[in-house]
């Protein structure tokens, strides 16, 4: 997504949400700063298959992922961990199991680490221990350092990334009616956050299918 077109939606979401851009962007600062030493990549590097598959964590149909690009949503990452799939790319705000996403990156998976503001301290925590490669993302401002693809929420940020690539993207564990709760997250919050995805990704669109 061109930056001019997702910076009116990410204004409508700063003010929906009461976030803030300032923090937003005090946490791309602090990522950038850590992350100068790691295996940073230019994510048009990447190689991608002409049907990417989107994980997302409600129960998502892990068969027939041959052939294709494995993208795996932020906490879905747990899934695949026990199912023993590497994903190609894990996109992730370093929330959830953290420590199956950093496996992955060992075992080669390219990681986009996303900055925002209510995830400084696990930035801080957690960044420095994906050795493999990276890409850092903001949902602010970019440059040529950290970039933005569009996307407010993983799933719909690793569904931005796929775009575009031009990919027909298969959805493969995604309820925008029934959130996933983590026991220290507000379901209602949550919801909020589910609209904007669905809002972002257009599952109607004609290059989404949904398994």
């Amino acid at each position: 997504m061109i930056h001019g077109e997702w910076e009116p939606v990410y204004r409508e979401i700063l003010e929906d949400m009461g976030y803030s851009r300032s923090e937003d962007e005090a946490c791309a600062r602090l990522l950038k700063a850590l992350m100068t030493n790691a295996d940073l990549i230019d994510p048009d590097d990447i190689e991608f298959k002409d049907t990417v598959a989107v994980i997302g964590p409600a129960d998502p149909d892990l068969s027939d992922l041959d052939g294709k690009t494995v993208i795996s949503a932020g906490s879905a990452t747990e899934i695949l961990c026990r199912e023993h799939i590497v994903p190609d790319i894990v996109v992730t705000d370093l929330d959830g199991d953290t420590e199956c996403q950093i496996a992955m990156s060992r075992k080669g998976a390219v990681t986009f680490i996303h900055a925002h503001g209510d995830n400084m301290e696990l930035v801080m925590r957690y960044a420095k221990e994906f050795t493999g490669p990276v890409v850092l993302t903001t949902q602010s401002v970019p440059d040529r350092v950290i970039q933005n693809f569009g996307g407010f929420t993983d799933g719909d940020r690793a569904v931005c990334i796929a775009r575009e690539h031009g990919c027909t993207i298969e959805l493969r564990g995604f309820d925008f009616q029934h959130p996933c709760t983590k026991d220290s997250s507000d379901p209602e919050v949550k919801m909020r956050k589910l609209r904007w995805a669905e809002r972002i990704i257009r599952p109607d669109s004609p290059d989404i299918v949904r398994i």
